[in-house]
């Protein structure tokens, strides 16, 4: 066998092996983020576990196990009409990692702090580093995840409309049990978390995305190409207005060469118009590699 064909074959299958590490680290972080920030302080995040939270208050029961166990009937639906184990494997997995380590862990991770902005933020952090993690990996918690694909298989509705009127039932639970403040908390602390994962799955991103539309393209490209040693592909467009023909060059640069671009431009051809756009990613040749996890 080629070297070539055994080294992609060995990451093929080393891959599996390191997606199920990354679920287990991110769904050990949910956990402590919500045994430390979440819980003793009675903010109810959205999902199952906010359905916990609120009746470990209650009656007293284990967020984990109740998290858990609220979790099998939509893991048997999933599998039933969701695609089948193969393609819920990874849920039940970080579901299992994650209940489990909420109610083993609880004994030794004392609440961090009672101030409404450090466990807000903090937890948030937490949070969302845990479930970007997951993400990443190709996993879920489950939960409200598996009731919005499923009602949208089968009655039409649009995934973020069953997990907003989830969410705003089982926050306006808490707001009744609890009271106001803490649920206005819990909403300040998803909106920290739900950035932090926007970082993970996509990075902290210092590239731009740029598109060059001029007339003389065949030397700002060489002089991108020989200059910035950057690489161009050339899309052959039209005017709107004139219907003359146009290339248009997409570049991705570093957020540190866009200026040194737009020199370079404006040195070849003034009357070109440039389109400077953030980019969320950029994998490949002189950025990050395309493998990266």
């Amino acid at each position: 066998m080629p070297p070539a064909m055994k080294s992609l074959r060995q990451r093929l299958h080393l891959r599996p092996l390191a997606d199920y590490g990354l679920i287990a680290i991110g769904s050990v972080m949910v956990a402590a983020a919500a045994d430390m920030f979440l819980i003793p302080n009675r903010v109810v995040s959205g999902g199952l576990t906010g359905v916990s939270t609120v009746l470990y208050y209650v009656i007293g029961t284990p967020v984990g196990l109740v998290t858990f166990l609220l979790n099998v009937p939509l893991f048997l639906a999933n599998i039933q009409w969701g695609g089948g184990w193969r393609a819920g494997l990874k849920t039940v997995f970080a579901v299992t990692v994650m209940s489990a380590a909420i109610d083993l862990l609880q004994p030794y991770l004392p609440q961090a702090t009672a101030d409404p902005v450090l466990y807000t933020v903090y937890g948030g952090l937490l949070d969302g580093l845990g479930l970007g993690l997951v993400f990443r990996a190709g996993g879920t918690t489950g939960g409200t995840d598996i009731i919005a694909r499923l009602a949208h298989r089968f009655l039409g509705i649009k995934l973020g409309h069953t997990l907003l009127a989830a969410n705003v039932v089982i926050l306006g639970s808490a707001a009744l049990i609890f009271g106001l403040e803490p649920a206005m908390y819990a909403l300040l602390l998803a909106f920290v978390s739900s950035r932090v994962i926007d970082v993970v799955q996509e990075g902290l991103s210092q590239s731009r995305s740029t598109m060059i539309i001029c007339r003389r393209s065949d030397e700002v490209r060489g002089a991108i190409l020989e200059q910035m040693e950057r690489g161009v592909t050339v899309l052959h467009g039209a005017g709107g207005f004139t219907g003359e023909p146009r290339d248009v060059l997409v570049c991705a640069v570093p957020q540190m060469e866009v200026s040194r671009l737009k020199r370079l431009v404006q040195e070849i051809d003034p009357d070109a118009f440039v389109i400077v756009a953030p980019a969320s990613e950029v994998l490949g040749e002189g950025f990050r590699g395309i493998e990266a996890p």
